[in-house]
């Protein structure tokens, strides 16, 4: 292995942070090589790699074929994958009491039914039993398939007087209201004394 001073291997460090993917684990193939004799393990005590890492983008220097990511297919799956039913007795028990945004700004479809109560129902099918999420995922599940909690929009009241439009003819605004008229002794609203 080559001395490296200590501005030297921050400087390597640094750079790793970098870059990501395959050119980050070329760049630590291609400084293993350099400076800790192809050894993926030395590049781990050395510069703290991972060696999984290291090893990897050697075998991609050596052989040429890059190794693609599989980032999607890390971490948990969706309770709707794990238990596909479970979409269709959601959507079931959602889709009578939902109603569609009446401005069609969003594509949410707008419900009364919370997540307990969906949840209260979903454990009454036997086809589900021990399958039942949580409240909370219940809520998650009815927000990724386009549900969201909301008064009906039909029950708000409508306002009583409409905003007048200049153009329309029965919407006129009333002229301006007629001033009192004064009076030698006071104010309009004092009676006069005889």
């Amino acid at each position: 292995m080559a001395d490296l001073s200590d501005d030297a291997r921050r400087a390597i460090l640094m750079a790793a942070t970098l870059l990501t993917g395959h050119k980050r684990r070329r760049f630590q193939a291609e400084m293993a090589h350099a400076y800790c004799s192809g050894s993926a393990r030395l590049a781990e005590t050395t510069f703290g790699w991972g060696r999984d890492a290291v090893r990897t983008g050697l075998n991609e220097l050596r052989s040429g074929i890059r190794c693609v990511e599989a980032f999607e297919s890390r971490g948990r799956k969706a309770t709707e994958e794990l238990c596909p039913a479970l979409e269709g007795h959601v959507r079931r028990l959602v889709d009578p009491h939902a109603q569609a945004d009446p401005t069609f700004r969003t594509p949410f479809a707008y419900t009364r039914v919370t997540a307990k109560a969906v949840r209260d129902a979903l454990l009454a099918v036997p086809e589900l039993a021990g399958k039942v999420p949580t409240r909370q995922t219940v809520g998650d599940i009815l927000n990724r398939l386009g549900y969201r909690l909301r008064r009906v929009q039909e029950a708000r009241p409508q306002k009583r007087f409409p905003r007048p439009t200049p153009s329309s003819p029965t919407s006129r605004r009333p002229g301006p209201r007629p001033r009192p008229t004064r009076t030698r002794g006071g104010s309009p609203s004092t009676p006069r004394r005889r």
